[in-house]
């Protein structure tokens, strides 16, 4: 895509203007949707519509162009943007004379929101949301950018309305070099060359991000910083098993001064988006399900791997959180919290819930406040903004005891009281709206989040939480041929699952068969990898796409490979069919994990940091990898032990009776003794009786 042409363009689109007239407001087609966020809209004077066949015919039938703009709940400066441009009643008139208006939620909408995301960053270089495009009647994008005041969005329609009447031709080619670019965008071909995963291109491509570390406050360098908690997966793996010491220290200061950051919520647990400073102190407020979910998973992990006690608490505390504020009552995990709410001036603010004032915390502290103001800085460390405060730490619980000569336990005390009290005083006031859909792979994420708690907490309860939803999701969203639904709202599933759900099913029905020996979610698993092989597969790339070859088609056909905060479908599917082959013996699902791992190895190596999840799978081949057998009498309280002991390179089997049809498992069973047997690709050491010592082969 030529800048050069978009500048021009975007130049003639400024410099023009508009008139403001009133409209009266009305209820719009959006009220009829399920979606929290459309619903927020269905009363904007705008005339929004939902992505939907009959609209894009409308836009043909009319020959009008469409404004495609994309959001979701939580987001702040989408709210902005709502209330300043499109609850206008003027600039609802220029939008509903001239365009047909299409209100998108990019939680339910991925696809829809990839696309146009693509041609966002093609055309500026960034993006984000709220997202706003606009596009030829046949959805071909002309123009577009994130948030707009009200005097830019005015010039903005006026200009490519009337642009589009006196010269179409202009726009249309315009269009069509845009859609180009995004259609070759992302090209992956097939690598013929003889895959070959190496130790070194490994830790060359961990070397390479090094210098973005930031080793003060953790993560990367720099301002605003997201958790990644998948690339700090990745990490923390490979500290341990290439015995970096300095990558060590890096994810412990890391995930310490995140826990210990603003951006986590000391009172009622939970971790917000991301923070806009670099010591993780002032998060962009809104909680959202896939960063708990992926946290919890991380930090359980970390508690695995070193037992540090602030882990365990801030896992124990979010899942506090995920049941009280994102749980409905069949099992299924609400979507996200917003970041505004009405401040007691009455007047929608973000971070209004969670922010305090010295005074207000001196009456309800007394005279704990100096003990309390030192170990949350009250203080110029933790001043956000007009003498308010979000809570952060500097030294831990340990430490700070040891300074204040205060014994830890009854630190501990004081600490739970505090955050009884105001946890009381914070839920008077007025909290953030809940987004209350159902999205089926972030459904996923947190079964795999409770999936690890129970790992390494051996917490009863964690499991039971992981089999309710694990249950609401085949009972609702899956089929019996293996096709997922994407969304769940008022009883009802309406949108077909991408690759990004199937893929997370998969991992955390693969994951429960490995903490509960039952055999029905390993099968399961295999039922939905047969179905995205057949409906998904792109036999040109070796890869999935995004879509199935059952749903629309959008003007581009696209396939995730790059790891953001929530790792790309198809680097998991390549981790799920690496251990699925395994399990089944299956030389397909194994051939094609590696094939789909090979087509990106050069990729990865030019830009580790956007592929450490694809790194993750590569440590699968470079490094021994095992399968543990646990069969017998007591198989499940000896996989207990196993599950509990941080071990990143292995896959759980196993069976308490001669009854199970996983290959496997075949030919391992004693009536007479619980044997755990440790196997590199199905060539098994001798049976063990001791768990301590299968650990240690597999460690050593």
């Amino acid at each position: 895509m030529n800048k050069f042409y978009f500048c021009v363009f975007l130049l003639f689109i400024i410099g023009c203007s508009t008139k403001e007239k009133t409209n009266d407001k009305k209820s719009n087609d959006l009220i009829h949707e399920t979606s929290p966020y459309l619903l927020q809209h269905a009363y904007n004077p705008v005339n929004w519509k939902p992505w939907n066949p009959e609209t894009l015919a409308l836009a043909k039938k009319e020959n009008k162009l469409l404004i495609i703009s994309v959001g979701y709940s939580a987001c702040h400066w989408c709210h902005v943007m709502e209330e300043e441009s499109f609850e206008n009643d003027s600039i609802a008139k220029i939008m509903n004379a001239n365009f047909i208006n299409i209100k998108v939620d990019r939680e339910e909408r991925p696809d829809v929101d990839k696309v146009y995301m693509n041609a966002v960053q093609l055309m500026t270089g960034s993006g984000g949301w709220p997202l706003n495009c606009i596009a030829l009647p046949d959805g071909r994008p002309i123009y577009g950018g994130t948030y707009f005041t009200k005097e830019q969005w005015s010039k903005v329609l006026s200009s490519i309305s009337k642009l589009y009447k006196e010269d179409p031709e202009k726009v249309i080619s315009f269009a069509e070099n845009l859609t180009k670019g995004i259609q070759e965008s992302q090209l992956i071909t097939v690598n013929k060359e003889v895959p070959n995963f190496l130790d070194e291109d490994i830790i060359a491509s961990v070397n390479s991000l090094k210098n973005q570390l930031d080793t003060l406050y953790g993560g990367t360098k720099g301002a605003p910083k997201f958790p990644m908690p998948n690339s700090l997966e990745f990490l923390l793996r490979y500290s341990h098993q290439f015995k970096d010491s300095l990558i060590s220290r890096y994810v412990e200061t890391t995930i310490t001064k995140i826990a210990f950051g603003g951006i986590y919520d000391h009172i009622g647990g939970g971790f917000s988006r991301y923070s806009i400073d670099e010591k993780w102190h002032i998060p962009h407020f809104e909680k959202m399900l896939y960063d708990n979910a992926q946290l919890v998973s991380l930090y359980s992990k970390a508690y695995a791997e070193n037992k540090n006690e602030l882990y365990k608490t801030t896992v124990i505390e979010t899942l506090g959180f995920i049941k009280s504020e994102l749980t409905a009552r069949n099992g299924a995990f609400y979507s996200s919290l917003d970041a505004d709410s009405t401040n007691k001036f009455g007047e929608r603010e973000e971070g209004s819930f969670y922010e305090w004032k010295e005074e207000e915390l001196k009456k309800l502290l007394g005279t704990d406040f100096n003990l309390f103001k030192e170990f949350y800085n009250i203080n110029t460390f933790g001043l956000w903004e007009d003498e308010k405060y979000v809570l952060i730490k500097n030294e831990s619980k340990e430490v700070f005891s040891k300074q204040h000569k205060i014994e830890l336990q009854t630190l501990n005390l004081k600490i739970n009281n505090w955050k009884k009290i105001l946890n009381t005083a914070r839920n008077k006031r007025s909290k953030p709206n809940l987004d209350d859909k159902v999205l089926t792979s972030w459904n996923a994420l947190m079964i795999q989040g409770y999936i690890d708690a129970y790992k390494s907490f051996n917490t009863q309860k964690y499991l039971e939480i992981a089999l309710k939803n694990a249950k609401f999701i085949l009972e609702n969203q899956l089929n019996s041929q293996g096709r997922l639904y994407r969304n769940f709202k008022n009883d009802r599933s309406t949108i077909n699952a991408y690759s990004e759900d199937y893929a997370t099913v998969i991992k955390s029905f693969i994951s429960l068969y490995e903490v509960t020996f039952d055999e029905k979610w390993l099968f399961n698993a295999k039922k939905m990898t047969n179905y995205l092989m057949l409906h998904f597969f792109d036999e040109k790339s070796g890869l999935f796409f995004f879509t199935s070859d059952e749903d629309e088609r959008l003007i581009a056909k696209k396939y995730e490979i790059i790891d953001g905060v929530i790792p790309s479908s198809n680097s998991m599917m390549a981790n799920n069919l690496f251990k699925l082959g395994h399990y089944f013996t299956d030389k397909k699902y194994l051939n094609t994990s590696e094939q789909m791992l090979n087509n990106l190895k050069n990729t990865i190596k030019m830009n580790p940091y956007n592929y450490s999840n694809w790194l993750n799978v590569m440590t699968n081949y470079t490094k021994p990898f095992y399968e543990v057998v646990v069969v017998g009498e007591k198989a499940n309280e000896m996989n207990a032990i196993l599950t509990n002991t941080y071990l990143p390179n292995t896959i759980f089997a196993g069976a308490t009776k001669d009854n199970s049809n996983v290959p496997l498992l075949i030919n391992k069973f004693n009536e007479d003794e619980t044997f755990i047997y440790v196997c590199v690709n199905g060539t098994c050491k001798l049976p063990q009786t001791d768990v301590k010592e299968a650990i240690n082969s597999i460690q050593k």
